[in-house]
């Protein structure tokens, strides 16, 4: 009999952000910290995995669904087939719905299993995707949202000078987004990341303001108006993306069906881990559409994501870089872009492991009942 998982262990996490950038917010609300939920998974033969759930507002609800609803259908069971044991929890606890917390939980669990894969082979997670990897990647900065256009410019000005040649607003104001391209020049490539916050009528009014970027995310409410997103491409010039917002492989190629994307963004601990993300790739390639995998992460979600885009990615992917100007960071100095790029890591699993601040310094799930996040990980090594 092979190894079994003999533990998941719940981490939340809250690291709060700089004070000499002020006034980042997400989707209309003040951003002061960025919470997260690593997962950490433990054999039966002491192999260690990591994994992350999506969290910010929800790093609550994900770890409660962890403990209640994931870890009891994973626990003593074998770590050998991946694949098998997420069909057979997702077919379990597909009458809670097929996306949202629970999916993000057990995406972390995946994460973790791939990354003790990679070490129980000895090889990147890349290795066990693919005979040939990129050793490193281009990578953009993510933005929060500022709003008023001088704190776009200030923040504008610091990843350019921290040499990334493409970044990625959270805005949905003109001004914001022209105090943008202004303030970065017509060298660096820009993304808007609208959030979700037009109809199909206003975003094509707004689109002749739009032209030359990278690609126009999510732009359209809701997210799941893939005729409306179809429609937006046809009568308008700016690349239209979407996918972080979708929770199975079924539901990306109706996305990709539809025409509606130019670029398609799957969310590694959003839609199921690696096991999932996988299989958009081949997917979105039998339809001409390019992959840019959605990394809005600080930990194993976003080393997933280099993993999988090193060994399935085309030429023209890019890490997305989460820059939030965080006081402490996961991994310490291990993980950072130089210029604009990030490397590869060559470690077996996902290449890293988390500082033994992050779990030393936080709240555990157990006991019962799970505490209100607090305390803030400095992840550095002790």
């Amino acid at each position: 009999m092979s190894a079994v998982i003999a533990e998941v262990e719940a981490i939340p996490l809250r690291i709060p952000l700089k004070t000499e950038l002020p006034g980042a917010a997400l989707w209309g609300e003040p951003l002061t910290a960025a919470d997260t939920l690593l997962v950490k998974v433990t054999t039966s033969d002491g192999l260690v995995g990591w994994g992350e759930a999506f969290g910010l507002r929800g790093t609550d609800l994900a770890a409660r669904a962890l403990e209640t609803l994931v870890v009891p259908l994973c626990v003593r069971h074998e770590t050998a087939d991946i694949a098998a044991l997420m069909d057979q929890v997702q077919r379990k606890l597909h009458v809670f719905g097929r996306g949202g917390a629970i999916t993000y939980a057990l995406s972390a669990v995946d994460i973790a299993l791939w990354d003790i894969a990679g070490k129980r082979a000895g090889v990147p997670i890349a290795g066990l995707l693919s005979g040939r990897a990129a050793e490193s990647l281009p990578c953009y900065a993510s933005l929060a949202c500022y709003t008023e256009p001088d704190r776009v410019r200030a923040a504008v000005r610091r990843v350019v000078d921290d040499g990334f040649a493409a970044l990625k607003l959270h805005e949905s104001h003109l001004a914001a987004i022209q105090a943008a391209r202004d303030e970065a020049g017509p060298e660096v490539a820009l993304i808007v990341d609208a959030g979700c916050s037009w109809s199909v009528e206003r975003a094509q009014g707004l689109a002749a303001d739009l032209d030359g970027l990278l690609f126009l995310e999510e732009p359209l409410w809701p997210p799941e108006n893939f005729a409306g997103l179809a429609e937006l491409r046809r009568s308008t010039g700016p690349r239209v993306s979407s996918g972080e917002n979708v929770g199975t492989v079924m539901e990306f190629g109706r996305l990709l069906d539809a025409g509606a994307v130019d670029v398609v963004q799957p969310s590694p601990a959003k839609m199921g881990g690696i096991t999932e993300l996988r299989k958009v790739f081949p997917l979105a390639g039998a339809h001409g559409v390019p992959v840019m995998v959605h990394s809005f992460y600080d930990g194993p979600g976003l080393l997933a994501a280099i993993q999988v885009t090193a060994a399935l990615g085309g030429v023209d992917a890019m890490i997305e870089w989460r820059w939030f100007d965080l006081e402490a960071s996961i991994y310490g100095d291990a993980l950072a872009p130089i210029n604009g790029r990030i490397a590869v890591p060559p470690g077996p699993g996902l290449g890293h492991r988390p500082g033994p601040g992050c779990h030393r310094r936080l709240p555990r799930l157990n006991p019962k009942p799970l505490d209100r996040l607090s305390g803030y990980a400095r992840c550095l090594g002790d």
